[in-house]
């Protein structure tokens, strides 16, 4: 099976208060292509850092990533904010849209980042925007949506430009329980109907039942991988 991202070894350890914390530790590890993936583990296992190691957000001390072809450790800056501008779309627990902007001028936000047409960024807003069912939705702002209809717009914009792969972490956690499934649902649609590939940072049981493969990290190390 293709992996989109691949590790080896990968390692990062911050200095705190005059102290080292090895936050990864030697992590290799497969995500592989149009499947969901979940990244699950305690409150500081590691599994942020990780994310933001495999986004080209950080830089591991040492080891290898691998996104597709390209060994992520070895681009510059430049490069790497051009790869997840295009190739990576992210999903946060709190959502992070712009509260003065309607739902489709938040999806809109990387397209002009892109700088896309009017024309064909008007039409890619148009198309996510009907994918995660908020169509009619399109000119409210994040106070006049529920937050189970924010977390949809923030998929919305995570698809604009049409990434490769969603980085999500902890999509469900300021969610109830029935608009959590409707949001675990609605990503399950995309990886299945869609062929993306969802890799989600979570602790909730529901997330962990609906995805193909679970790794799981305790302080900093993965301790195991199985599928479903």
């Amino acid at each position: 099976m293709t992996a989109i991202i691949r590790t080896e070894n990968l390692t990062r350890t911050y200095h705190l208060s005059g102290e080292d914390v090895l936050a990864v530790d030697e992590v290799s590890l497969e995500v592989p292509q149009s499947k969901m993936t979940a990244l699950v583990g305690r409150s500081g296992s590691g599994k942020t850092t990780f994310m933001n190691l495999v986004s080209g957000l950080d830089d591991p001390d040492t080891g290898k990533i691998w996104f597709e072809d390209q060994r992520l450790d070895e681009l510059d800056t430049v490069k790497k904010r051009d790869l997840r501008r295009e190739r990576i779309g992210f999903v946060f627990q709190s959502f992070g849209l712009l509260p003065l902007l309607t739902a489709a001028e938040n999806v809109s936000v990387p397209l002009r980042m892109a700088y896309m047409s009017h024309t064909e960024r008007d039409a890619r807003v148009r198309e996510v925007l009907d994918w995660v069912g908020l169509t009619k939705r399109a000119n409210h702002r994040p106070y006049e949506l529920s937050g189970g209809e924010q977390q949809r717009v923030a998929i919305a914009r995570a698809l604009a430009s049409n990434p490769r792969i969603i980085l999500a972490d902890e999509p469900t956690g300021q969610l109830d329980t029935r608009t959590g499934q409707q949001i675990i649902d609605l990503l399950r649609h995309l990886v299945d109907d869609r062929g993306i590939t969802a890799l989600i940072i979570t602790h909730d049981p529901k997330v962990m039942h609906s995805v193909d493969l679970i790794h799981e990290m305790r302080d900093g190390k993965l301790i195991e991988s199985h599928w479903n």
